[in-house]
């Protein structure tokens, strides 16, 4: 059973998770709230992509540049962790924001095998504009939306990805230091 939205009230509704077609089980899918948050990170990704082009940004890039020049002297673990992406993709993608020079970076004094990434002064020239333009992407999202429904909805997703991560850091042997 699950709550469903009709005129602002919530009901509750007996869905079937399973039925039989043509003698095969198919599981039916018990809420799109998933493939509504990748439909929209694929939207803004798609958008960005398009906007960032300009500048040199392409496929995702962004959200590495943002945290690196967020996080000074961040290593490719710490990042990979925030992004929730696995460090092969975090290492391509810096290793193309580097040969664009949008990051520099320095070998740790404690751990020689290590690297802390840092913003160049053309990330930081365009730090601002990425902000601007993932606040207006937030805006689009939003609109509609009165403050309590903005603050609900931040809060309901947070809590949801802290859930999930949970999972994660499971299915990836997280291992907290």
């Amino acid at each position: 059973m699950i709550f469903q939205l009709n005129n602002d009230k919530l009901k509750l509704v007996e869905i079937k998770t399973k039925f039989q077609h043509g003698g095969i089980i198919i599981s039916i899918l018990k809420n799109e709230v998933l493939r509504d948050v990748g439909a929209l990170a694929r939207c803004i990704q798609s958008i960005s992509d398009i906007k960032f082009r300009e500048i040199k940004l392409q496929r995702g890039q962004f959200i590495f540049l943002t945290r690196i020049c967020e996080y000074p002297g961040i290593n490719l673990i710490d990042l990979s962790n925030i992004l929730k992406v696995d460090k092969a993709t975090t290492t391509k993608a810096v290793q193309k924001l580097m040969d664009e020079g949008y990051v520099l970076r320095e070998r740790s004094n404690e751990d020689k095998r290590m690297w802390h990434l840092f913003s160049s002064p053309k990330a930081q020239n365009v730090y601002a504009y990425l902000i601007e333009e993932e606040n207006r992407n937030m805006e689009y999202c939003f609109t509609g939306f009165n403050p309590e429904d903005r603050e609900r909805a931040s809060k309901l997703l947070k809590r949801m990805r802290e859930n999930i991560e949970q999972n994660w850091k499971e299915i990836k042997n997280f291992q907290e230091e």
